[in-house]
């Protein structure tokens, strides 16, 4: 028997809940369309008992398996969409920060109002 990913082992709630919900959301879809859990994991080449624990939101189940039922249902776009770079705020911000500090900026004056980084008139 394989050993357990210690990532498996250390993953919280707010991790395996959205997995439970995909696979509550896959098992509708499924019931939905008339499938039986063999006919659809035949569709997606893998076993019932492997099909049973994704639809459970087991998060041993392997990430190609999710790929395939989504490609099943038609969700690839959405699957590739899930990380995609331009919505990943922190990294954004992260390069902002980045290019502030290469022109010499502070990171607290970059986070200033504008007003108050503008120079004073005299007069």
């Amino acid at each position: 028997m394989p050993k357990a990913s210690r990532a498996i082992e250390i993953l919280p709630g707010t991790a395996t809940a959205p997995l439970e919900t995909l696979g509550d959301h896959l098992r509708i879809a499924r019931e939905r369309r008339g499938e039986s859990l063999r006919a659809m994991a035949s569709r997606i080449g893998t076993s019932v008992p492997t099909l049973r624990r994704m639809e459970a939101g087991d998060a041993k189940v392997a990430i190609g398996i999710y790929a395939a039922a989504l490609w099943v249902f038609g969700k690839s776009a959405e699957f590739a969409a899930i990380m995609k770079p331009g919505d990943d705020d922190y990294a954004t911000m992260l390069d902002v920060d980045r290019a502030d500090r290469r022109r010499g900026r502070s990171v607290i004056a970059a986070m200033e109002p504008v007003e108050n980084q503008m120079p004073k008139r005299n007069g």
